[in-house]
């Protein structure tokens, strides 16, 4: 089972295309710094502005530094069935350990379609394969009848919920069973998933935060629950920060104050504004990850 703090990873740029070096120190400071597993092209890689080959190439990049360290689940949703089951084929052929497909956005299939769909992927590539349900974006909601159903097919192992109703998991865990993988989808909550029965979270606040969003899962799991508040406590300005504009804009500013990559993000996205630049500055504060002004930053070290 997938679990702990699994980071959503930004996708550097510079100069309008990819930031290799940066993406390469990104990901090895991260499994440096404790996450439990990593998500390539997801939302916050900005998937939808990638090239199918910036794409391939990224989860290839990915798993290749990773060395199996920690688990790799590469984004492979679409809303055309066929992309999906092209670019999940790829990161079985790359090496993932999983993939994470998101529900069929814009297309706005019925349930049984969702069904199909996902049931069309899960036969045509041998990979578990762990279900984005994220309504706010996709316009879509998967309701607990149709997870049941694909919680039967043996690679389908989980879901990565945003839907921001912490009634769900429960019920999740009667429908769908105890060994099936429940991962916050947002930041904010997922530490009140835990006590909901979740596993872990895919998290943004980890592109920045990695470290301690690693310890607050270990501590809820080792039942340390001063460290696992005092964590969360410490957290919990990012969580809502870097949601004040479209993600990944805010934890894009963040990782460039943090000295990890540039703030640059692609159309139709802009950079963070004063007043989100504001509120960002004011969460890294808060979380004592703010670089020392004429020191190395907290993240290079």
């Amino acid at each position: 089972m997938f679990k702990g703090a699994i980071t959503a990873l930004i996708t550097p740029f510079k100069n309008g295309e990819i930031d290799w070096p940066a993406f390469d120190h990104l990901v090895e400071w991260q499994v440096e710094q404790g996450i439990h597993g990593l998500v390539p092209c997801g939302t916050t890689g900005e998937s939808p502005t990638l090239s199918h080959e910036e794409h391939m190439a990224i989860v290839k990049r990915c798993v290749e530094i990773v060395k199996k360290r920690v688990p790799v689940i590469a984004g492979t949703g679409s809303n055309s069935t066929r992309e999906a089951i092209s670019l999940t084929q790829h990161a079985k052929k790359s090496g993932a350990d999983a993939a994470l497909i998101v529900t069929p956005y814009y297309n706005k299939p019925t349930q049984d379609g969702m069904y199909e769909h996902f049931k069309a992927i899960h036969e045509a590539v041998d990979i578990p394969i762990i279900i984005y349900n994220i309504p706010g974006r996709c316009v879509i909601d998967m309701n607990a009848d149709t997870m049941a159903r694909l919680s039967e097919l043996p690679r389908i192992v989980g879901v990565k919920d945003a839907a921001g109703d912490l009634s769900r998991p429960p019920e999740t865990a009667r429908r769908c069973g105890p060994d099936f993988c429940q991962l916050s989808g947002d930041d904010i909550t997922a530490p009140a998933m835990l006590a909901q029965g979740g596993h872990g979270v895919i998290s943004v606040v980890s592109n920045i935060a990695p470290a301690a969003c690693a310890n607050l899962q270990n501590a809820w799991f080792e039942d340390d629950l001063k460290t696992f508040t005092d964590i969360r406590d410490a957290l919990a300005p990012l969580g809502k920060a870097l949601f004040v504009e479209p993600n990944p804009v805010p934890v894009k500013y963040a990782a460039s104050v943090l000295g990890l990559c540039t703030d640059e993000v692609r159309l139709p996205l802009l950079p963070a504004t004063a007043s989100a630049r504001k509120a960002v500055d004011a969460a890294i504060a808060h979380a004592g990850l703010m670089p020392k002004t004429g020191g190395k930053s907290a993240a290079r070290g």
